[in-house]
């Protein structure tokens, strides 16, 4: 089975730590549910939402093409997925920032305030 970011999957949980859950999502494959993708707001204690051997149905979120880990989420299963198919470009407001391209003054300004600044500072450092 080909995995893609955006499947639902259903595996088996083999392990529960503190900072997620292992799943066991066939094919020799293992994911991780992150603390942070098991469910909207905080999760005080995660072994009271998940057990070893519980059956759960997850979607992929990431899949990490160099190490080949697998970002699962039970948390996005509430999104409704179905609105990235109506995606629109989003325009962005036109932004001026103001050059002077124009201007071809190069270094010759700080040349030119170079010595009273050096004279300021050996003033206020003396």
């Amino acid at each position: 089975m080909i995995l893609k970011v955006g499947m639902r999957v259903k595996g088996k949980v083999t392990g529960v730590q503190p900072y997620g859950v292992f799943l066991d999502i066939g094919d020799h494959k293992q994911g991780l549910i992150h603390i942070s993708e098991c469910r909207a707001g905080y999760v005080e204690d995660i072994n009271k939402l998940f057990q070893v051997g519980q059956t759960v149905q997850a979607l992929i979120i990431d899949i990490d093409e160099y190490s080949g880990k697998i970002s699962l989420s039970t948390r996005s299963r509430l999104v409704d997925l179905n609105i990235f198919n109506d995606a629109r470009p989003v325009k962005l407001p036109h932004m001026h920032y103001w050059t002077n391209y124009r201007l071809d003054i190069g270094f010759s300004t700080i040349a030119e305030y170079r010595k009273n600044w050096l004279d300021e500072a050996n003033n206020l450092f003396r």
